[in-house]
């Protein structure tokens, strides 16, 4: 369903992804893993359209999207959870959620029941401001916001971080309900190797701006770890 081919981008002369080649499969989860600073998050901003990319492909649904803007590629069917979250802590939680309304595809214009059926918290939650909330409970509202979209592929930058471990237990599970209920396909990146087990059927790890392993997550190694996730 998303393909990167080749991709490379610059800050300034040095050369943050190189050549990165990378595919998420539709219909489960593929997580991006790597220490800090390797450019994970760069790469899911090319694929977003926030940043431009110097060279290669992006293919979404079979659509080279490599030149479009960001808008357009969430009409298209992609959805974003920034690191950080990024939500708007003076506006309501319904307000965060509103926002999203406008770059869905089918132009409806009322916040989805399923949203709530996921995370039934913010339901009850919905005059608090954003800022507010706990930081477990804002990272279900950034999450809640994109899926207010309705997308096809939803891309997460690292939502456990942070996160008390039993709101990183309800992630998890969401991602999983999300992937096998509604077929979503999901690309996110993690740090915490026990919940990419938990959550994915794929990896990629990133070192230096490149992929160095992909695979099936069972294939995922010990010696992988060592060499490229431990700190």
């Amino acid at each position: 369903m998303l393909k990167v081919e080749k991709l490379n981008q610059f800050y300034g002369e040095s050369n943050i992804l190189r050549d990165v080649t990378l595919q998420a499969p539709p219909g489960q989860c593929t997580c991006l893993l790597g220490r800090n600073g390797v450019g994970k998050t760069t790469l899911l901003q090319c694929v977003m359209g926030l940043l431009p990319a110097r060279s290669g492909r992006i293919v979404f649904n079979g659509q080279d999207i490599t030149g479009w803007p960001p808008e357009r590629r969430a009409r298209t069917g992609l959805g974003y959870v920034p690191q950080g979250r990024q939500i708007f802590p003076l506006l309501t939680v319904e307000e965060n959620l509103r926002i999203a309304l406008p770059a869905r595809r089918d132009g409806k214009r009322s916040i989805p029941d399923s949203v709530f059926a996921f995370f039934p918290v913010l339901k009850e939650m919905l005059r608090r401001r954003g800022g507010d909330l706990s930081g477990g409970q804002q990272q279900q509202l950034a999450i809640a916001r994109a899926l207010v979209l309705d997308p096809l592929f939803l891309i997460l930058d690292e939502p456990t971080e942070g996160i008390q471990p039993n709101i990183v237990q309800e992630i998890v599970a969401i991602v999983g309900r999300l992937t096998k209920e509604t077929g979503l396909s999901v690309l996110q990146v993690e740090q915490k190797v026990p919940v990419a087990r938990k959550i994915a059927a794929n990896y990629a790890i990133m070192e230096r701006g490149h992929i160095v392993d992909a695979g099936a997550m069972a294939g995922l190694s010990a010696e992988a770890i060592k060499n490229f996730l431990s700190v």
